[in-house]
């Protein structure tokens, strides 16, 4: 009987660099260079290899390098963004709007992931049916850490309207829009998460989320 393979420290300990170097890319970020084939074969192999609940593998992609669907996509981000800077208030909302949150122009690819619920009883989502969604953010996780591991930069696009980008790209009704991901060189890395380093938000400390038996 065959057994999987097993891995060194060292392995391990690249594996946690990746982790601990992953960041979310802006626009100001991507450079203007094209993103070779072979590189977009290798995100989405690693995607269709995450987990999924009861090896459903609910994911679907679209590829978009169309400058004409972006700037379609870019105009609900507007829509979108601009209705969620109002949410803020005062010193933090003119915060939101010196953020650029997104490079859906500027980055050479984007990618949507979808949600494609089965027709069917998934084993292991009986009970709990957000399982294939998150399912789906396996395979987007999988997408950056390896988008990482190739120095390439990944942002994720949440400020969209997700009924409005289904249409765009004549998504099925039934598919659920989970991602809008840009992906493309760039100039650099930062060291630390772009929204620590402006102190939008501080990073928690681990006795802050983890509890032991039971929450206190």
């Amino acid at each position: 009987m065959t057994t999987g393979k097993m891995f060194t420290e060292k392995e391990a300990e690249l594996l946690e660099e990746f982790i601990l170097n992953r960041r979310d890319v802006r626009g100001n970020r991507f450079l203007d260079k094209a993103v070779e084939d072979e590189i977009l074969e290798r995100l989405i192999f690693v995607a269709l290899n995450a987990p999924s609940v009861g090896f459903s593998q609910p994911w679907e992609f679209v590829i978009v390098k169309d400058p004409v669907i972006k700037e379609q996509i870019k105009q609900t981000f507007n829509e979108e963004n601009n209705k969620a800077s109002a949410c803020f208030n005062d010193e933090k909302q003119q915060e939101y709007i010196r953020l650029k949150l997104e490079g859906i122009i500027e980055a050479p690819v984007n990618i949507a992931v979808f949600y494609k619920p089965s027709t069917g009883p998934v084993l292991g989502q009986t009970s709990m049916e957000e399982v294939g969604l998150y399912s789906v953010v396996c395979a987007i996780q999988n997408m950056w850490l390896m988008a990482r591991a190739l120095n390439i930069g990944m942002g994720w696009v949440s400020i969209l309207d997700p009924e409005k980008v289904k249409k765009i790209l004549h998504a099925p009704d039934s598919n659920k829009l989970v991602a809008y991901l840009c992906i493309g060189y760039v100039d650099k890395f930062s060291e630390r998460p772009e929204l620590e380093i402006l102190h939008w938000e501080k990073r928690k400390e681990k006795e802050a989320v983890v509890f032991f038996d039971r929450y206190k």
